[in-house]
């Protein structure tokens, strides 16, 4: 495994007088900001309170590439973040041994070094990283301006927030086999692009039948010595793109297709990595549906790495109590364009990014891009906030002095 081993200590120390200096200014220059939209007076700590829950400026589900980089550019504007890590702390991202693609490490860094690294360089600049899921959000409108998000924790505590930025990404669909837990990262991925490369000259199989298993092994194509694309009926869903650019390759004996075919259990060892594929065969498709069926076949199939393609499920069922939109499959609708504002939703105050949102591109560097934008996002909407709500408070002793 090709990892960048870091001398974390002396890091530390070189960076903490520089880190430390900078939070100052960051607070110097918050505090004069809001001196100045307050006519002088304390500044805003919390512009709205809870007498039962902790109230922060703004709170990151998610603590994957997405929400980690959110937090640190939320940090770094001193938006006092506060980071829920979810069911699956670190995201997807942990479930790879190596990421080679990620800009700045030449020899690669292992997905669960790379997310510990920005967890630790989020904290540095303020944010907060807790372990807690997430169970529902509602929003409030105010007597002011803004509205407060309510957000509920699956242990019962609650918090409130001014803005929420939504980063618990999307679960890659499994089939639930033996095998699959202890060769998830070490032979068996959910992502072609990411892995693929670590399989050279290998026999590989992809599971799926539609667009994203189409594409998956035709790329691989680049790198096996033959793909074998495992389907459990003999129709592809895929569009007829796809359909027509994985039939050239099998025309050309880059892949096979196994139809009417499904993988059972998979064998190998994580020092090893995946040696062979249970796999049952039925004429009419569905054979775990037929097992005691006479006309099923298992058998076993050597391969060097599997790959899942059969899907994601986006982490949206906790925002189901709001308003927001979302399409057929849960992902967050955000407002998109090239302008400010990319990430916003139709809620104002809730911000979209990774894949929560993004259902095709699905990497580490666009996640990480996203959360950035919603970051910034967040910030312009909480300084448009904070100068709404200054201005009704000024506002607030003529219109009382007018009555009198």
């Amino acid at each position: 495994m090709l990892t960048v081993r870091f001398r974390r200590r002396t890091i530390e120390r070189a960076l903490a007088t520089t880190v430390d200096a900078y939070t100052t200014v960051l607070k110097r220059r918050n505090y004069d900001r809001q001196r100045k939209v307050n006519g002088g007076v304390t500044p805003i700590v919390c512009m709205s309170k809870s007498d039962s829950a902790e109230h922060r400026r703004l709170i990151i589900a998610g603590s994957g590439i997405s929400g980690l980089t959110a937090a640190i550019y939320a940090a770094r504007s001193n938006n006092d973040p506060l980071v829920f890590e979810g069911d699956e702390p670190g995201g997807q991202l942990t479930l790879t041994t190596d990421v080679d693609n990620f800009p700045g490490f030449p020899e690669g860094i292992s997905g669960p070094e790379l997310v510990t690294n920005m967890k630790d360089q989020a904290r540095k600049f303020g944010a907060e990283v807790e372990n807690g899921v997430i169970d529902s959000v509602d929003v409030e409108d105010g007597d002011g301006p803004g509205r407060t998000f309510h957000v509920t924790l699956t242990n019962g505590e609650t918090y409130t927030s001014d803005a929420f930025i939504a980063a618990s990404g999307a679960s890659a669909r499994t089939l639930g086999i033996p095998g699959e837990d202890e060769l998830m990262g070490y032979g068996l991925s959910t992502c072609a692009t990411c892995d693929g490369a670590f399989f050279r000259d290998e026999k590989i199989v992809v599971v799926g039948g539609g667009d994203a298993a189409c594409e998956e092994a035709v790329f691989l194509t680049k790198f096996a010595s033959t793909v074998y694309l495992v389907h459990r009926r003999d129709e592809f869903r895929a569009e007829d793109y796809w359909i027509d650019r994985m039939m050239e390759h099998v025309d050309d004996g880059d892949i096979e297709l196994k139809l009417n075919t499904e993988v059972t259990e998979l064998h190998g060892t994580q020092e090893e990595g995946v040696d062979h594929a249970t796999m049952v065969h039925h004429p009419e498709g569905h054979p775990t549906d037929k097992l005691d069926d006479p006309e099923t076949e298992e058998f076993d199939f050597d391969a060097g790495a599997v790959f899942y393609a059969i899907g994601h499920t986006p982490n949206t069922d906790y925002l189901e109590g709001l308003d927001v939109e979302m399409d057929d499959e849960g992902y967050l609708e955000t407002v998109g364009g090239d302008a400010g504002g990319q990430t916003a939703t139709g809620v104002p105050g809730l911000f979209g990014a990774g894949d929560v949102v993004d259902f095709h591109y699905q990497q580490a560097i666009t996640a990480g891009g996203m959360g950035c934008k919603a970051a910034l996002d967040a910030d312009s909407y909480l300084e448009d906030l904070e100068r709404e709500r200054a201005a009704a408070d000024a506002e607030a002793p003529a219109a009382a002095e007018s009555d009198d």
